[in-house]
């Protein structure tokens, strides 16, 4: 197993426990605010395709560059803000902008010890073409060389939140469950990427089966089991059937089905007060929302009414964190909620 050393971790030392480690790719954005009459959707083979002028100068509205983005460094906000003491496992590379994203953690609270400085690396950059409500993103990762860090006692967390990490990363995921096994109190929260969800539940079958808590959408729940789309009920049973104890499931606009087992129900979107600015970072808020729920010893109903809440304030703002709420926030909004949002059995 490769190791990196801890004299070139990002943010220092720190003997502070962790509630939650999060492990994940992480980058900086740059939303470009496309003008509506400049571009336009039309229907390709495989859903909506975003087009505008070609080999011309075309305007736009703005752009915004926010640092420390992607999925995990979304969720380390998240439970940042709603009190739990957290930190990452990512890698960065020597540049500016690697700088500009330890500075955005610093700024967050974050714990940085395990954030990976790869020499002589650009650190990932996307590029994020905002068209109304909703974005299509330019995505380059670059190649690092992923070593999992080597964590003594007062390291070890009470929960990991392993979510979206590059290509070609199989060996370091094998490390991941390993220290999994090794340290079995470690609960883990699954939130699987692209590359996660492409690669196959075969192949990641240990981290399935240590999984308690697996988040992810109905269509990405149909790529990783091959069940019935139109049967929640069977997709449920499959993603039961490959460890998982407590399983998430996003449904667009129809809300969220959850189950821990026999116990299941869904819960409905929180009413948005305004239409959406646009969607990134919605799931992210969703997932560590619910975690932050459960590290707070609320039940799953509970928890599951907390998740939506966040990711509603997120939408109404632009990127993943600017809207992510605190606790007190949170509540105040949860205590207006109308009658009807509450979980209900299916």
């Amino acid at each position: 197993m490769l190791y990196f050393d801890q004299s070139i971790y990002g943010g220092g030392m720190s003997t502070k426990h962790l509630d939650v480690l999060v492990v994940g790719d992480v980058l900086s954005d740059a939303f470009i605010k496309l003008q509506d009459d400049q571009a336009w959707t039309s229907e390709g083979e495989n859903g909506l395709v975003l087009s505008m002028p070609f080999g011309m100068k075309v305007p736009f509205d703005h752009a915004e560059v926010i640092n420390g983005v992607g999925n995990s460094s979304n969720a380390a906000v998240s439970l940042t803000k709603l009190g739990h003491s957290t930190g990452l496992v990512a890698n960065i590379g020597s540049d500016q902008g690697g700088r500009d994203i330890l500075q955005a953690y610093h700024d967050h609270g974050i714990d940085t010890r395990f954030v990976h400085t790869n020499h002589n690396k650009r650190t990932n950059f996307h590029y994020v073409l905002w068209y109304k409500d909703d974005r299509t993103i330019l995505i380059n990762h670059e190649h690092y060389e992923y070593q999992w860090p080597r964590f003594k006692s007062h390291d070890i967390p009470k929960w990991m939140y392993l979510t979206s990490i590059g290509a070609n990363t199989l060996e370091y995921h094998d490390e991941i469950i390993e220290f999994l096994e090794e340290y079995p109190d470690v609960k883990l929260l699954f939130q699987p990427g692209t590359f996660q969800i492409a690669t196959g539940a075969e192949r990641l079958a240990r981290l399935y089966q240590r999984t308690e808590l697996l988040v992810l959408n109905r269509e990405e729940a149909v790529i990783v089991t091959g069940g019935n789309h139109e049967d929640i009920h069977d997709l449920i049973n499959r993603l039961h059937g490959l460890g998982p104890k407590i399983i998430a499931l996003s449904d667009g606009p129809h809300g969220a089905y959850l189950s821990e087992g026999e116990h299941r129900f869904k819960i409905p979107l929180y009413p948005d007060p305004a239409p959406p600015v646009e969607r990134t970072g919605a799931g992210d808020a969703f997932a560590s929302t619910l975690l932050a729920g459960l590290l707070h010893e609320l039940s799953l109903e509970d928890a599951a009414r907390w998740a939506p809440i966040n990711s509603m304030n997120v939408v109404q703002n632009v990127g993943a964190q600017k809207g992510l709420l605190t606790v007190e926030e949170l509540m105040a909004l949860l205590r207006d909620a109308p009658d009807w949002y509450k979980p209900e059995s299916f």
